[in-house]
């Protein structure tokens, strides 16, 4: 005689959040971001997620710059160093310009101002907008190159001899 098995409902899985910014679990990537597969996942008291994510919202002014403690940024980012494969240095390197300029801005934003604002001092968050404008534009480019068609991975060239044709050539019939 056949057994019935009775089935509890399960709970539905939550999403489980892409960040955590302030407490707050952000669950949607934003359009106009890209975040690598392999991307730097940094644990801070204000901040929980992809580095990407971070330097977004810094830019977009919806985190301060000020509640980020970057000694401990640069701690998890030679962990991330450590454990990585050698194949993704180049990672790694984007990496490193993004938590140096965290870092400079932060100190830019710690001292003191003079009274004399030089001309050719610009506020750090400007030079972090403009260079992550510029990290921004490489990335597309980068992203637009992938989905160009390659040859020997899109593009198959065919490599053929003519064949040789050992008939002999009849001479034409000339008179000078």
């Amino acid at each position: 005689m056949p057994r019935l098995v009775e089935l509890r409902k399960q709970p539905q899985q939550q999403q489980l959040p892409l960040a955590i910014v302030q407490g707050e679990p952000v669950t949607e990537l934003p359009g106009d971001l890209y975040i690598p597969p392999a991307a730097l996942e940094v644990f801070l008291e204000a901040f929980e997620g992809p580095l990407d994510l971070l330097l977004y919202l810094i830019k977009r002014h919806n985190l301060d710059i000020l509640e980020i403690d970057v000694a401990k940024l640069t701690e998890q980012y030679m962990q991330y160093v450590r454990l990585m494969n050698t194949m993704q240095f180049e990672l790694a390197a984007e990496y490193l310009v993004m938590a140096a300029t965290l870092t400079e801005i932060k100190s830019r934003m710690l001292l003191p101002r003079a009274t004399e604002v030089d001309e050719d001092d610009e506020d750090p968050r400007v030079q972090l907008i403009k260079r992550l404008q510029e990290y921004e534009r490489f990335k597309q480019a980068a992203e637009d190159i992938e989905e160009m068609p390659r040859v020997e991975r899109d593009i198959f060239v065919a490599e053929i001899e003519p064949p040789v044709d050992d008939r002999p050539v009849p001479q034409p019939d000339i008179d000078l």
